[in-house]
């Protein structure tokens, strides 16, 4: 499930922000220094996107994978 106010995320800088929100929630520094590494490198080689769907086809995307990995991490085992 993901975050309160993944429904809100509509432009990449949103997303950029909503991501890192979702960093916060894992375990360990090390996987929050990881996680928050890919994410800006993502937001870096995205950064020149200007068709709207394949926009919102990354942020609908990029929202689904965080929702797995904070399931992956933070499930009581």
């Amino acid at each position: 499930m993901p975050l309160a106010g993944a429904e809100l995320v509509q432009t990449p800088v949103h997303l950029y922000r909503y991501l890192l929100r979702c960093c916060r929630l894992l375990p360990s520094n090390a996987m929050r220094k990881h996680y928050q590494h890919a994410i800006r490198q993502g937001y870096n080689s995205h950064a020149d996107e200007e068709d709207p769907e394949r926009i919102k086809m990354i942020i609908e995307r990029a929202i689904a994978d965080a929702d797995w990995i904070l399931d992956k991490y933070t499930k009581k085992k």
